[in-house]
């Protein structure tokens, strides 16, 4: 129990921080959009790479660091781009969310009731979207895959289950995150209040994007 403690404890620690894939978990579940699948694909992502980690695929990142580069400039262009199509949506507005004092979802016309904001966006460019964010973050292999590999590999014949905790808590993480977001709906009813949330996540993108290349720019 004291391996699968450790790697609870740490995968919290790795995870809940600002990062581009919170960011984007924290907007869907505000938006009551799609949560469930972006919290699985998070999870089930989180799961892959602490699996390989732990299986030794943290040792052909560090033999080959280029890897870690390319992941570098891949992840800040992805992110650039969101952070310029989220700084749009702050400047344009016409976005909000429709919600009773309950928080519960209010209809937009007899029968038919809105379950997320004035526009919904179809399922497919969300998953792509969340799995870029996720895959294309090179942070995500040296903590996840690297850091998590190689302290799970100290524990020995206890290894999977430090690994089985870092995945409980992934799940845990991304699951309050997603479906914890919805309550925040009461103070997003205007457009206003999406434009400055929308503004927020612009910075936050484009920020982590510049500090992705810093290291290599630097270097």
């Amino acid at each position: 129990m004291l391996s699968v403690f450790s790697g609870l404890g740490l995968g919290l620690s790795l995870i809940v921080a600002i990062g581009a894939q919170n960011v984007f978990v924290l907007r869907q579940g505000i938006r009551r959009e799609h949560v469930l699948p972006v919290v699985l694909v998070c999870a089930l992502s989180d799961a892959l790479l602490i699996a390989a980690g732990v299986a030794g695929l943290g040792v052909v990142i560090s033999a080959a660091p280029w890897l870690v580069v390319i992941a570098r400039w891949a992840g800040a262009v992805f992110l650039l781009v969101y952070g310029i199509l989220a700084a749009r949506r702050a400047l344009r507005g016409g976005e909000e969310l429709h919600v009773d004092d309950a928080t519960s979802v209010a209809p937009a016309s007899p029968g038919l009731a809105t379950t997320t904001t004035s526009t919904r966006t179809a399922l497919a460019p969300v998953l792509l979207t969340v799995l870029a964010l996720t895959w294309l973050n090179p942070h995500v292999y040296l903590d996840t895959v690297l850091m998590l590999g190689s302290i799970a590999a100290t524990h020995g014949d206890d290894r999977w289950l430090f690994a089985a905790g870092a995945i409980a808590a992934s799940i845990l993480w991304f699951t309050a995150l997603g479906f914890g977001a919805r309550h925040l709906g009461r103070w997003l009813r205007t457009t206003r209040s999406w434009r400055i949330l929308d503004g927020i996540i612009a910075v936050v993108m484009v920020a982590i994007a510049i500090s992705l290349v810093l290291p290599v720019l630097g270097g």
